[in-house]
């Protein structure tokens, strides 16, 4: 066992125009700064980091700042539909989510079915039902229903269009999404991503937070991978694996390989979002393609970093 672990967390890409007023920016940068120090504290205690991905992108659905879990968008029928997924670096172990509501932590119910049935990805009524069986209790529609959120979809109403988190009238908007990759102190990594999607998005639309390799994707022998950016894009180009790929097959490093699947991503599809990651010797790399995107990181132990 070593003494060291790595920890890394995102709040969402884009150009954040609607970050402006600075107290709006310190809440932010709080809520990163308190979710990695609560990742420091229980892979500090020996925490897996499965269960270190869990609990930090937990925090963030827990956080109505963020477009995930209690903070989530809502779709063109004014209803919240999440999607998220995890998984396990030891085993390529995975579980996931999509199109569901009435859940207050949707990484749980992702870890529920990795850990406690043979698939990987259940959706709708379906993984509601799944999670009754593992007695997961449902949450009332108000507690989405936040009035920035309200407002949001009123706006994209107005506008006769499909709006992305914190949408301006620019061409720049903020990605929607949450997520934590972490390199325990047993050298096993994991990876959590969150989302609520888009904004008056159709009915049943699912983006790449629960699809493994895209969103989503962790492996011992590489690195573990959390996207935040347009859902479709990132499937299309299978953004995570690209990244993953990178180094088993190019021998790159954390950074030389985040900056790869950067590189692929607005070469292919002009792709909008960024990436965080984690490889197998604990380095922490970020990428993004839009101005900024809100995350933090301590690698192997060191000082916590928190920044746009």
């Amino acid at each position: 066992m070593q003494d060291q672990f790595s920890i890394m967390v995102h709040g969402g890409a884009g150009a954040l125009g609607n970050i402006k007023d600075e107290r709006v920016a310190v809440r932010y940068l709080e809520s990163i700064r308190v979710v990695l120090e609560h990742g420091r504290e229980v892979l500090g205690q020996g925490a897996t980091a499965v269960e270190a991905v869990e609990a930090c992108a937990s925090l963030l659905e827990d956080d109505p700042l963020f477009n995930a879990g209690c903070g989530s968008v809502l779709n063109e029928n004014g209803k919240v539909e999440m999607d998220a997924g995890i998984m396990d670096g030891r085993d390529l172990a995975a579980g996931a989510v999509a199109a569901i509501g009435n859940i207050a932590n949707p990484v749980q119910l992702a870890r529920l079915i990795m850990d406690g049935s043979e698939h990987v990805l259940l959706i709708g009524e379906g993984a509601l039902h799944f999670a009754a069986h593992c007695g997961v209790k449902l949450t009332p529609d108000h507690y989405f229903f936040t009035p920035d959120r309200i407002e949001q979809l009123e706006n994209a109403r107005l506008h006769g269009r499909i709006m992305l988190d914190h949408d301006s009238e620019g061409d720049e908007q903020k990605y929607g999404t949450i997520g934590a990759v972490a390199w325990d102190r047993q050298g096993n990594l994991a990876a959590a991503t969150s989302t609520g999607g888009i904004v008056n998005k159709r009915m049943g639309r699912i983006g790449d937070s629960p699809i493994v390799g895209a969103g989503v994707y962790a492996d011992n022998a590489t690195c573990a991978v959390s996207a935040t950016g347009y859902g479709e894009e990132f499937m299309r180009t299978v953004f995570a694996k690209t990244i993953a790929d990178s180094i088993e097959f190019r021998e790159l490093d954390a950074c030389q390989a985040v900056d790869f699947g950067i590189d692929y991503l607005r070469r292919k599809v002009n792709g909008r979002g960024g990436v965080i990651c984690i490889d197998r010797l604990g380095r922490c790399a970020s990428g993004l393609t839009t101005p900024k995107m809100i995350h933090g990181w301590i690698e192997h132990g060191g000082e916590t970093y928190c920044r746009f």
